[in-house]
């Protein structure tokens, strides 16, 4: 199989599986009212995904430095596969959670594609192949809302997870027939994978850096995704999980941002993509202040946002996949516990804000993530940062 060809398979493979964690987000109110309860013990649904994905990413995803990572990225799909099941006959909250939390856990394989991608190619073509491959990432992330909005809608919000079950299943088979066999750089126990995670929080300033901004702009993405249900369906709006989903479609204009920040970064460095990438997520939630009670309002603020959060992700991204060759995955595992972490936070602040203020507050909780962001990227050493070279250990 040629390069590019395995690129686009890896790209399908993320847009498939990334989608999983966020099923849930457009059927909230559809989940909150089918178990009986309030909107805002329904947000701990995305939480808890999210949290159990941060914590399959610290324990699993280091285990592509030591692992052949083919057979370890065939046998995570499978594992989706029957943790949607266990989410889809969830018969109350307490087992939805508990199964939303392996969910996340298993759901690990778009960051095992990534690094995957990144290792295929030479290192002045990564952050292109890089963005290739995040770009069905990100369109998975938005239309797997689209997808669940309108089956949900249709079918039932269960119908979602059964059906993502089988395409689970399906995928898995695909990829181990065609993925070529990939050797990790080195043998390392797991134990002792796990063990070199602080030293490359501290030694890294670099990628605690980009880990931070990653954090806060995702926590404000999160913070939109997990209220717009609650925010539709209420007046003067009124709309179902239908037309919750269709706003990923919206969104996959902002996903174009993965190409463009990718050849950015390969051109200018992270720095400058991450400010305007920030600034982006930061007007738009002035935007969705303003116009957010229309639906042109609210689309023109998703495809911004989306285009901030997705441009900003992406150069983080490709830096951090640039600092060590050896410890890519650990790298990218640092990097993405902490980004969901972020977006676990964002979640559980969107529902409370919510319940607080409204859209309003929804709004004025996004804008803060978004300004610490900017201050983050103005205060963190920057000298620091520029002695953390690619290629570094």
């Amino acid at each position: 199989m040629s390069t590019r060809r395995l690129l686009w398979l890896l790209a399908v493979a993320a847009c498939l599986t990334v989608a999983n964690l966020y099923y849930s987000q457009p059927l909230l109110a559809l989940i909150a009212r089918d178990l009986h309860v309030t909107p805002r013990t329904a947000g701990l649904i995305p939480t808890t995904t999210q949290l159990g994905y941060a914590m399959g990413m610290l324990l699993l995803v280091p285990l592509a430095d030591s692992h052949e990572r083919r057979r370890l990225i065939v046998i995570m799909t499978a594992a989706v596969a029957v943790a949607l099941v266990g989410v889809a006959a969830a018969p109350g909250l307490r087992t939805l959670l508990v199964a939303s939390f392996v969910l996340g856990a298993t759901t690990i394989v778009p960051q095992l594609v990534v690094p995957f991608a990144a290792a295929c190619v030479a290192d002045r073509e990564r952050g292109r192949s890089v963005g290739l491959v995040m770009s069905g990432l990100l369109i998975g992330i938005l239309l797997s809302r689209t997808a669940s909005g309108v089956v949900g809608a249709h079918l039932g919000w269960r119908a979602t997870y059964f059906g993502a079950a089988a395409l689970m299943l399906l995928l898995a088979g695909v990829l181990r027939a065609t993925l070529p066999a990939q050797a990790p750089p080195t043998r390392i126990p797991w134990r002792t994978l796990l063990a070199t995670l602080p030293r490359l929080w501290r030694d890294q300033p670099l990628l605690r850096r980009h880990a931070l901004l990653g954090a806060l702009t995702f926590g404000a993405f999160s913070i939109f995704w997990t209220t717009l249900a609650f925010h539709l369906a209420a007046p003067p709006l009124d709309y179902g999980s239908d037309v919750a989903g269709l706003f990923g479609v919206v969104g996959v204009a902002g996903a174009v941002a993965a190409p463009i920040a990718g050849r950015l970064a390969d051109r200018y460095g992270s720095d400058v993509v991450n400010l305007g990438a920030t600034l982006a997520v930061l007007a738009s939630f002035a935007l969705l202040a303003r116009f957010g009670h229309t639906l042109v309002g609210l689309g023109a603020g998703v495809i911004v946002l989306d285009f901030g959060a997705q441009a900003n992700h992406i150069s983080n991204q490709t830096r951090v996949l640039g600092l060590s060759v050896a410890e890519r995955n650990r790298m990218n595992t640092v990097y993405m516990v902490i980004y969901f972490a972020g977006g676990a936070l964002g979640s559980s602040v969107g529902a409370w804000a919510w319940h607080a203020g409204g859209w309003r507050g929804v709004c004025a909780a996004g804008a803060l993530f978004a300004a610490l962001a900017a201050v983050v990227w103005a205060t963190v050493s920057r000298r620091a940062a520029v002695q953390a070279r690619p290629g570094r250990s």
